[in-house]
Protein backbone atom coordinates (compact mmCIF):
# COMPACT_ATOMS: atom_id res chain seq x y z
CA UNK A 1 0.00 0.00 0.00
CA UNK A 2 1.17 3.56 -0.59
CA UNK A 3 1.71 6.07 2.21
CA UNK A 4 -1.82 7.36 1.60
CA UNK A 5 -4.55 4.87 2.56
CA UNK A 6 -7.39 4.34 0.14
CA UNK A 7 -10.78 5.77 1.21
CA UNK A 8 -11.85 2.27 2.34
CA UNK A 9 -8.69 1.90 4.41
CA UNK A 10 -9.13 5.40 5.84
CA UNK A 11 -12.64 4.43 6.96
CA UNK A 12 -11.15 1.64 9.08
CA UNK A 13 -8.84 4.17 10.74
CA UNK A 14 -11.68 6.63 11.38
CA UNK A 15 -13.84 3.88 12.89
CA UNK A 16 -11.01 2.83 15.20
CA UNK A 17 -10.27 6.43 16.19
CA UNK A 18 -13.97 6.92 16.94
CA UNK A 19 -13.48 4.15 19.52
CA UNK A 20 -10.43 5.91 21.00
CA UNK A 21 -7.98 4.06 18.78
CA UNK A 22 -8.82 0.41 19.47
CA UNK A 23 -11.62 -2.09 18.89
CA UNK A 24 -12.20 -5.77 18.34
CA UNK A 25 -12.18 -6.94 14.75
CA UNK A 26 -15.65 -8.42 15.35
CA UNK A 27 -16.97 -4.97 16.33
CA UNK A 28 -16.04 -3.15 13.11
CA UNK A 29 -15.74 -6.13 10.72
CA UNK A 30 -13.24 -4.63 8.25
CA UNK A 31 -12.47 -6.33 4.95
CA UNK A 32 -9.37 -8.44 5.42
CA UNK A 33 -7.36 -7.04 2.46
CA UNK A 34 -7.90 -3.46 3.66
CA UNK A 35 -7.06 -4.36 7.25
CA UNK A 36 -3.93 -6.26 6.24
CA UNK A 37 -2.78 -3.33 4.08
CA UNK A 38 -2.98 -1.01 7.09
CA UNK A 39 -0.99 -3.51 9.15
CA UNK A 40 1.67 -3.71 6.44
CA UNK A 41 1.85 0.09 6.31
CA UNK A 42 2.40 0.21 10.09
CA UNK A 43 -0.81 2.15 10.79
CA UNK A 44 -2.55 -0.48 12.90
CA UNK A 45 -1.59 -3.59 14.84
CA UNK A 46 -3.55 -6.81 15.26
CA UNK A 47 -3.33 -9.02 18.33
CA UNK A 48 -5.38 -12.02 19.35
CA UNK A 49 -7.97 -11.37 22.07
CA UNK A 50 -10.41 -14.12 23.02
CA UNK A 51 -12.19 -15.42 19.96
CA UNK A 52 -11.56 -12.23 18.00
CA UNK A 53 -8.58 -9.97 17.31
CA UNK A 54 -7.96 -6.48 18.65
CA UNK A 55 -7.08 -3.75 16.17
CA UNK A 56 -5.13 -0.77 17.54
CA UNK A 57 -4.04 2.40 15.75
CA UNK A 58 -0.26 2.94 15.93
CA UNK A 59 1.53 6.27 16.36
CA UNK A 60 1.92 6.32 12.59
CA UNK A 61 -1.82 5.90 12.13
CA UNK A 62 -2.58 8.68 14.61
CA UNK A 63 -0.09 10.95 12.86
CA UNK A 64 -1.58 10.28 9.43
CA UNK A 65 -5.12 10.92 10.69
CA UNK A 66 -4.16 14.21 12.33
CA UNK A 67 -2.62 15.43 9.08
CA UNK A 68 -5.42 14.26 6.74
CA UNK A 69 -8.68 15.36 8.34
CA UNK A 70 -9.58 17.17 5.12
CA UNK A 71 -8.95 14.28 2.73
CA UNK A 72 -11.91 13.35 0.47
CA UNK A 73 -14.00 10.32 1.38
CA UNK A 74 -16.48 8.35 -0.76
CA UNK A 75 -19.71 10.27 -1.57
CA UNK A 76 -21.68 8.03 0.77
CA UNK A 77 -19.46 9.30 3.63
CA UNK A 78 -20.09 13.00 3.01
CA UNK A 79 -21.52 13.52 6.49
CA UNK A 80 -18.35 12.12 8.07
CA UNK A 81 -16.19 14.25 5.77
CA UNK A 82 -18.07 17.40 6.83
CA UNK A 83 -17.58 16.53 10.50
CA UNK A 84 -13.88 15.85 10.00
CA UNK A 85 -13.56 19.25 8.34
CA UNK A 86 -15.23 20.88 11.38
CA UNK A 87 -12.81 18.97 13.62
CA UNK A 88 -9.82 20.16 11.58
CA UNK A 89 -10.86 23.80 12.01
CA UNK A 90 -11.42 23.28 15.75
CA UNK A 91 -7.98 21.74 16.28
CA UNK A 92 -6.36 24.40 14.13
CA UNK A 93 -8.01 27.17 16.15
CA UNK A 94 -7.29 25.70 19.59
CA UNK A 95 -3.85 24.22 18.97
CA UNK A 96 -5.02 20.88 20.34
CA UNK A 97 -4.09 17.56 18.78
CA UNK A 98 -6.33 14.80 17.53
CA UNK A 99 -5.18 12.65 20.46
CA UNK A 100 -6.23 15.43 22.88
CA UNK A 101 -9.69 15.50 21.33
CA UNK A 102 -10.23 11.74 21.12
CA UNK A 103 -8.68 10.87 24.48
CA UNK A 104 -7.01 7.64 25.48
CA UNK A 105 -8.86 4.34 25.47
CA UNK A 106 -10.00 2.93 28.84
CA UNK A 107 -7.66 0.39 30.36
CA UNK A 108 -8.63 -3.13 29.41
CA UNK A 109 -9.22 -5.58 32.24
CA UNK A 110 -7.87 -9.06 31.58
CA UNK A 111 -10.57 -11.73 31.82
CA UNK A 112 -10.40 -13.87 34.93
CA UNK A 113 -9.09 -17.38 34.25
CA UNK A 114 -11.69 -20.12 34.36
CA UNK A 115 -11.47 -22.24 37.52
CA UNK A 116 -10.21 -25.79 36.94
CA UNK A 117 -12.88 -28.43 36.62
CA UNK A 118 -13.20 -30.55 39.73
CA UNK A 119 -14.14 -34.16 39.30
CA UNK A 120 -17.09 -35.04 41.48
CA UNK A 121 -16.86 -38.07 43.76
CA UNK A 122 -19.64 -39.85 45.54
CA UNK A 123 -20.17 -38.69 49.11
CA UNK A 124 -22.84 -40.61 51.03
CA UNK A 125 -23.00 -37.94 53.68
CA UNK A 126 -22.46 -34.52 52.10
CA UNK A 127 -21.40 -31.95 54.60
CA UNK A 128 -23.36 -28.74 54.91
CA UNK A 129 -21.46 -25.68 53.80
CA UNK A 130 -20.28 -23.58 56.73
CA UNK A 131 -22.22 -20.41 57.29
CA UNK A 132 -20.35 -17.20 56.69
CA UNK A 133 -21.23 -13.74 57.79
CA UNK A 134 -22.23 -11.36 55.04
CA UNK A 135 -19.87 -8.45 54.58
CA UNK A 136 -21.30 -5.28 56.10
CA UNK A 137 -22.75 -2.87 53.58
CA UNK A 138 -21.41 0.70 53.52
CA UNK A 139 -23.78 3.10 55.18
CA UNK A 140 -25.62 5.24 52.63
CA UNK A 141 -27.91 8.10 53.49
CA UNK A 142 -31.55 7.03 53.28
CA UNK A 143 -32.49 10.32 51.67
CA UNK A 144 -30.25 12.89 49.96
CA UNK A 145 -29.68 16.13 51.88
CA UNK A 146 -31.37 19.33 50.75
CA UNK A 147 -29.52 21.65 48.36
CA UNK A 148 -28.03 23.86 51.09
CA UNK A 149 -26.79 20.91 53.11
CA UNK A 150 -25.46 19.23 49.95
CA UNK A 151 -23.50 22.40 49.10
CA UNK A 152 -22.07 22.40 52.62
CA UNK A 153 -21.16 18.71 52.43
CA UNK A 154 -19.29 19.25 49.15
CA UNK A 155 -17.34 22.12 50.71
CA UNK A 156 -16.52 20.05 53.81
CA UNK A 157 -15.27 17.19 51.63
CA UNK A 158 -13.23 19.60 49.51
CA UNK A 159 -11.51 21.14 52.55
CA UNK A 160 -10.84 17.69 53.95
CA UNK A 161 -9.06 16.79 50.70
CA UNK A 162 -6.99 20.01 50.63
CA UNK A 163 -6.16 20.11 54.35
CA UNK A 164 -8.24 23.28 54.77
CA UNK A 165 -6.83 25.19 51.79
CA UNK A 166 -9.00 26.93 49.21
CA UNK A 167 -8.31 27.78 45.56
CA UNK A 168 -6.62 24.40 45.07
CA UNK A 169 -7.69 21.67 42.64
CA UNK A 170 -9.28 18.48 43.99
CA UNK A 171 -9.90 15.51 41.71
CA UNK A 172 -13.54 14.47 41.62
CA UNK A 173 -12.43 10.90 42.35
CA UNK A 174 -11.11 12.11 45.73
CA UNK A 175 -14.20 14.25 46.36
CA UNK A 176 -16.53 11.31 45.68
CA UNK A 177 -14.48 9.11 48.00
CA UNK A 178 -14.88 11.72 50.76
CA UNK A 179 -18.65 11.68 50.13
CA UNK A 180 -18.93 7.89 50.05
CA UNK A 181 -22.07 7.95 52.22
CA UNK A 182 -23.95 9.77 49.41
CA UNK A 183 -24.93 8.00 46.22
CA UNK A 184 -23.59 9.25 42.89
CA UNK A 185 -26.90 10.82 41.84
CA UNK A 186 -26.97 13.02 44.94
CA UNK A 187 -23.37 14.21 44.43
CA UNK A 188 -24.06 14.86 40.74
CA UNK A 189 -27.13 16.91 41.68
CA UNK A 190 -24.97 19.03 43.98
CA UNK A 191 -22.34 19.56 41.27
CA UNK A 192 -25.03 20.52 38.76
CA UNK A 193 -26.43 23.10 41.18
CA UNK A 194 -22.93 24.50 41.71
CA UNK A 195 -22.41 24.92 37.97
CA UNK A 196 -25.72 26.72 37.72
CA UNK A 197 -25.78 28.91 40.83
CA UNK A 198 -22.43 29.22 42.63
CA UNK A 199 -19.71 31.32 40.92
CA UNK A 200 -17.35 30.79 43.88
CA UNK A 201 -16.91 27.15 42.87
CA UNK A 202 -15.48 26.02 39.53
CA UNK A 203 -15.39 22.66 37.82
CA UNK A 204 -12.52 22.21 35.37
CA UNK A 205 -11.38 19.67 32.81
CA UNK A 206 -8.03 17.90 32.41
CA UNK A 207 -7.28 17.97 28.69
CA UNK A 208 -4.23 15.69 28.76
CA UNK A 209 -5.57 12.11 28.45
CA UNK A 210 -2.31 10.74 29.83
CA UNK A 211 -3.03 12.50 33.14
CA UNK A 212 -6.23 10.48 33.64
CA UNK A 213 -6.53 6.87 34.68
CA UNK A 214 -9.66 4.70 34.57
CA UNK A 215 -10.74 5.81 38.07
CA UNK A 216 -10.50 9.51 37.14
CA UNK A 217 -12.55 8.99 33.98
CA UNK A 218 -15.17 7.01 35.92
CA UNK A 219 -15.47 9.78 38.55
CA UNK A 220 -15.86 12.58 35.98
CA UNK A 221 -19.02 14.70 36.00
CA UNK A 222 -20.35 15.18 32.46
CA UNK A 223 -23.74 16.95 32.51
CA UNK A 224 -23.62 17.86 28.79
CA UNK A 225 -21.23 15.27 27.43
CA UNK A 226 -18.05 17.22 28.25
CA UNK A 227 -16.45 15.71 31.39
CA UNK A 228 -15.22 17.72 34.37
CA UNK A 229 -12.42 16.18 36.46
CA UNK A 230 -11.56 18.75 39.18
CA UNK A 231 -13.31 21.12 41.57
CA UNK A 232 -12.01 24.46 42.91
CA UNK A 233 -13.56 26.40 45.79
CA UNK A 234 -12.17 29.92 45.75
CA UNK A 235 -13.90 31.68 48.69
Amino acid sequence: MSETPTPAQAMILWRLLGRQGTALNSEIVPKKPERDALVKAGMITVEKEGRSSRLTVTDGGWRWAGEHLRDPLPPAMRVLQDWLMRLHHHLDATGATLADFVGSAPERVAPEPKPPRVRKTADPKPKAAPKTKAAPRPEVSAAPPDSNRLRARIEEAYLACTGGRRAAPVRLSALRAALADLDRAAVDAGLAAILRDDPSIRLTRISDPKALDAAERAAAFAPAGEPFHEIWINV
